[in-house]
């Protein structure tokens, strides 16, 4: 018959043994959100490119906002231009970026930070940057917010 440790000293192996790997699930758990991350921002940017509507739907929020601030000529002052998410989608579904040539599609994507449910994402993309606001809704990934600015034309 095998003998068996007391209960306390089974009790501390056991808290000190879990102790030992929480470090380990929680390292997994930001590596795990890094990486949805990552694939929201893709969707996002390739979804763009393919003209693929359903990867540009799942990786927005329903009531995102994309926005980008334009001089106007005449006056020089600042507009806000917006975009939703449905206008974005649509603008996918009619075919989005395809025209743009596959050796000219940027799609480098950088998480700037995150904290918590919440991310700042910047990817560069062929004619401009966007910088994203991810959120983490309904246990995914998605992008509530947009700033993005066009890049200048190259001399």
């Amino acid at each position: 018959m095998k003998k068996l440790l007391p209960i306390s000293t089974r009790m501390f192996t056991v808290g000190f043994l879990m102790l030992l790997f929480l470090p380990v699930q929680a390292r997994a758990q930001s590596v795990s959100d890094a990486d949805l991350i990552k694939q929201t921002a893709l969707d996002y940017i390739e979804g763009w490119y393919e003209g693929n509507a359903e990867r540009m739907e799942r990786a927005l929020h329903p009531e995102l906002a994309k926005r980008i601030v334009r001089s106007d000529a005449k006056s020089g002052r600042s507009m806000l231009g917006q975009m939703s998410a449905m206008t974005l989608v649509q603008g996918t579904r009619r075919g989005g970026g395809k025209d743009t040539p596959k050796e000219k599609q940027r799609k480098d994507v950088t998480i700037l930070d995150v904290f918590e449910n919440a991310a700042s994402v910047k990817v560069v993309a062929s004619d401009w940057i966007d910088y994203l606001h991810m959120a983490k809704w309904n246990e995914r990934w998605v992008i509530v917010n947009v700033l993005w600015e066009l890049k200048p034309p190259k001399k």
